[in-house]
């Protein structure tokens, strides 16, 4: 999506970075959104679907509905997979959090982050309560991504560098520009809101591993959401939170490429280069988990086979997806030895059961990532790994791929969702209410408010 830059203004592009974004968010209407965009959305949301219902049980979400129950709600937003509503921001925290819960949720690199788990919670909470039609949703949801990815790339590298979860950051600004949006805010208002979020943003790459990593999702969610709310009922905040002195860039950041924030995507849209996860893993491990699948089916490798393998990955990898010697299912996910081990043993690694304490324990599985050497390079995308494997008495094999490369072919990419969706979500509602659930998604353009939607999306507890 190109960025609507201010006409005739002899202002530096970075003093008014902020509301330059604020207003293409603001101005974005459903009728110049391509086909495709439109088809990617719909696949957003049911991925997002997927993995929340799936999630919804998970220990973090358990422990958080007791905290917001306790607290009392206004029943106004639905708790995905379940039957019950809470307040809006509740909704969006819960839900939030559930959808990251899997670590199975969709990624960007212009953001280095989880964009869906971020903007969808508050956006469908606040489109519920509103009862916008599914266009409008579509819409928000387009205008919330394509802030996330430009603010993104504003602090890249040295945001995520420096220890911050962009999901958790960066998501709150994206999440705030959606809600904005779908509240039909103004520039200005927008822009407000995106300060709002700003002074918000919070959430540490050091917490990868614990129930605190989807956690930051829901906050996100919640914060972009409240932030919204909050500009639209006239809460002041200052407009340039991206550029001022002491600001989100300032603090958080020692890049501030504007360059990068106003520039295209070379796709076009940078939900264009969304991509979806196909196993139940940090992403940074999909490349290894990859190479090692086709090597154990290409060469008959079995674990006994195996004398040495050496992973060769991008240095920035050391502090997201390294733990070498994972004790639970969520230190697993960050694991590239055991993401290995996985592979090579035939562990299902799309499956989130595979993802235990009795596999972090399992001896057999111990003994092959300990034949595990992860070796980093400089230089090299975060999503591209090199693997060698020495086999039998002297025979070695090798391989690389490249996880961070989008899908081509829409029609593909929406069977492999189906088919990832089924698997999640048939064995919760039952293939009755899936089916009704996955028609309400693809027709999501049609649906005049997404009351239908959500009512599929209730699992009986």
């Amino acid at each position: 999506m190109a960025i609507q830059k201010p006409v005739q203004t002899e202002q530096d592009p970075a003093s008014i970075l902020t509301r330059t974004l604020a207003a293409s968010s603001a101005s974005l209407k459903y009728e110049a959104l391509p086909s495709d965009i439109v088809e990617l959305a719909r696949q957003c949301l049911l991925d997002w679907l997927a993995v929340t219902i799936a999630g919804a049980r998970e220990p973090a979400v358990t422990i958080l509905i007791a905290e917001v129950t306790e607290q009392g709600a206004n029943p106004q937003a639905s708790l995905i997979g379940h039957a019950t509503k809470l307040s809006m921001q509740q909704a969006a925290l819960v839900n939030g959090t559930a959808s990251h819960a899997l670590d199975y949720d969709d990624v960007n690199w212009s953001l280095e982050g989880h964009p869906s788990a971020a903007i969808v919670p508050g956006l469908l909470a606040l489109a519920e309560a509103r009862g916008a039609s599914g266009s409008e949703f579509i819409t928000a949801f387009t205008a919330g991504y394509e802030s996330t990815c430009r603010i993104g790339r504003l602090v890249s590298p040295s945001h995520y560098k420096h220890g911050f979860h962009a999901t958790a950051t960066v998501g709150a600004l994206g999440a705030a520009a959606a809600c904005a949006r779908l509240l039909g805010l103004d520039a200005e208002t927008t822009a407000t809101a995106l300060g709002i979020a700003g002074t918000q943003a919070a959430g540490l790459k050091s917490m990868f591993g614990t129930m605190c990593k989807p956690l930051h999702a829901g906050k996100a969610a919640q914060n972009g959401l409240l932030a919204a709310s909050l500009a639209a009922r006239g809460f002041e905040s200052r407009r340039d939170v991206l550029e001022c002195a002491q600001g989100f860039a300032a603090t958080q950041s020692r890049d501030f490429n504007t360059d990068a924030a106003l520039g295209d995507s070379v796709a076009g849209y940078y939900l264009r280069e969304n991509l979806f996860k196909y196993h139940a893993a940090c992403y940074l491990t999909h490349s290894t988990i990859e190479c090692c699948h086709r090597l154990r089916d290409r060469f008959g490798i079995t674990p006994e086979t195996v004398r040495k393998v050496i992973l060769r990955v991008d240095e920035t990898l050391d502090g997201v997806c390294n733990i070498p010697e994972p004790k639970s299912g969520n230190e697993a996910k960050f694991s590239l030895r055991l993401m290995a081990a996985f592979a090579l043993a035939g562990v299902d690694t799309s499956s989130i059961g595979s993802y235990s304490v009795s596999n972090c324990t399992d001896q057999a599985l111990i003994t092959l990532r300990d034949k595990v050497r992860v070796e980093f390079a400089s230089g090299w995308p975060a999503t591209k790994t090199e693997v060698s494997i020495e086999i039998g008495d002297s025979s070695k094999v090798e391989d690389s791929h490249d996880s961070g490369i989008p899908a081509v072919n829409l029609a593909t990419q929406r069977n492999q969702l189906e088919a990832k969706f089924h698997s999640l979500v048939d064995p919760i509602l039952g293939i009755e209410k899936s089916a009704k659930l996955m028609s309400c998604t693809n027709n999501l353009q049609q649906l005049p408010d997404l009351s239908e939607l959500l009512k599929a999306c209730q699992a009986s507890s």
